[in-house]
């Protein structure tokens, strides 16, 4: 994560632990397929490659890979796609820009493909 501190939560956080969990049970008991849980864009998937930060865990699909979490953040004047935030300067760029702007971050495997959202908070303007 590039953001925030995770022990302090701004109000508007959502943690998606719970559909994530889930995601995962129905994937090991059948009910959803490896190309449904494992349907990472190719863009996620370079970002992933390119600049995502290292985790340490190993994916929960595949096994054969560690995921790693990329940062988005969407908000005014920044592309439809969202701005992938890479480094701790590239947050705080945002952070001085005018505007609310939220970050999301995702878990991705870039060997499968699995990715699933893990938070979701506004960011913490600087000025």
């Amino acid at each position: 994560m590039v953001g925030t501190d995770t022990s302090r939560r701004p109000i508007g956080s959502v943690d998606y632990r719970l559909a994530r969990q889930r995601t995962l049970a129905a994937f090991r008991s059948g009910e959803a397929t490896r190309s449904e849980v494992c349907d990472a864009q190719s863009e996620l998937l370079r970002n992933a490659r390119e600049c995502g930060h290292p985790t340490g865990e190993r994916c929960p699909i595949c096994d054969d890979a560690d995921v790693v979490e990329c940062t988005y953040v969407f908000g005014p004047r920044l592309p439809a796609a969202g701005r992938c935030i890479v480094t701790a300067a590239d947050y705080e760029r945002i952070q001085r820009r005018r505007g609310q702007f939220t970050e999301y971050e995702v878990e991705v495997c870039p060997s499968c493909g699995w990715n699933h959202l893990l938070r979701s908070r506004p960011v913490r303007p600087l000025h």
